[in-house]
């Protein structure tokens, strides 16, 4: 069986994934990579090599599990009590579709991650490359930009 694609199901699956994200369901989001997936952060705008240029972060899905199990974890102390977030998007558009089944979707954001009293606000935008993987969408590369990229930061607790 394979899902039909339109621009519904592709701005639909934008908005589910910043749900689980903003109710810490970080075995669904997970779930949501193809395995050969990545999650970046460039550390300059215009940045086209996460690999030969230093990034925020370059995750593939095994980084990635790494996170969500320390995230999970009982003695996680940074993480008692949790961090919590909360995606702010404007309706994403569509940058481009395939026959083959790829789809780029870019969204502008506010992201506010929060733990006791500290609050932060983070601006930019998300560009998911997605591709169809028989009944459902995959993430293959989730670009996070920031407005301000190059800026010093505090730790990043979650995912944008």
């Amino acid at each position: 069986m394979t899902i039909d694609i339109t621009h519904k199901t592709l701005t639909d699956f934008v908005y589910a994934e910043a749900r689980m994200l903003d109710e810490q369901r970080f075995e669904d989001w997970l779930n949501l990579f193809a395995d050969d997936g990545y999650y970046w952060m460039p550390l300059s705008h215009g940045q086209t090599d996460p690999k030969l240029q230093t990034s925020l972060m370059y995750e593939d899905k095994l980084l990635l599990r790494v996170r969500v199990e320390r995230l999970a974890g009982q003695r996680t102390f940074s993480q008692q009590p949790k961090s919590r977030c909360h995606h702010l998007l404007q309706a994403p558009t569509i940058e481009s579709s395939d026959l083959a089944g790829a789809h780029v979707v870019r969204t502008a954001f506010h992201y506010v991650e929060t733990r006791q009293d500290r609050q932060t606000l983070y601006a930019g935008w998300t560009t998911h490359h997605l591709v169809a993987d028989g009944d459902a969408l995959k993430i293959r590369l989730k670009r996070v930009d920031l407005v301000n990229c190059d800026a010093a930061f505090a730790n990043i607790q979650l995912f944008m």
